[in-house]
């Protein structure tokens, strides 16, 4: 028995220009509300995307059931996500972020370094496309605050270039960031002996 007024709902379909995004989820947290019943269980999924090319946001989605709370979390990353000042690898400067109890200290590193952090810093860090870096965490261990801290100090940076622009002088970003000049020695003949 088909109604011929009922409309046919087709999914939307998904653009394959949109490019792919780095996805992690850093924590999720269980939480209970004692009721009459029994124990009412609902989670809360703290989620980091970015593009690893300098763009990224983080979300905190809560629901009944663990792939709702992910799937709000990622929503909520992908329309905050932000632009971050990303040097070659690594970051142009040392710099510390705060939010509420978490401090996020993050240095710049070598070439081969790779990326010395953990859980949500870890996280925050791939998703922005930061390949060397040294981190530590000095504040509070609650995931939300030091992705937050993470954050914060990220939106801090400055690249030389924009360093230079407010200054109206020429500013360079860390020694060994910069691409090494060939010195090319004139060569010096040995003097033909003759006897």
């Amino acid at each position: 028995m088909n109604k011929p007024n009922r409309k046919n709902k087709k999914s939307p379909e998904v653009s394959s220009d949109e490019p792919e995004l780095f996805e992690k989820v850093v924590h999720i947290n269980r939480c209970a509300k004692v009721v009459k019943g029994g124990r009412r269980f609902s989670f809360a999924a703290l989620v980091v995307v970015g593009d690893q090319n300098g763009k990224v946001g983080f979300g905190y989605g809560k629901a009944q059931m663990v792939p709702d709370a992910i799937r709000k979390g990622t929503d909520q990353a992908k329309k905050a996500m932000k632009n971050v000042a990303v040097y070659g690898d690594t970051i142009p400067h040392q710099i510390l972020g705060n939010y509420d109890g978490g401090k996020v200290l993050l240095k710049p590193a070598r070439q081969g370094t790779g990326i010395i952090a953990g859980g949500g810093v870890r996280a925050v860090l791939e998703a922005a496309g930061v390949k060397n870096i040294l981190s530590k965490s000095l504040g509070s261990n609650n995931q939300l605050s030091v992705v937050s801290a993470t954050m914060n100090g990220l939106k801090q940076l400055r690249t030389p270039k924009t360093i230079s622009a407010i200054r109206g002088e020429e500013v360079t970003g860390p020694s060994y960031m910069e691409i090494a000049k060939v010195v090319t020695v004139p060569s010096v003949e040995p003097a033909s002996s003759t006897v």
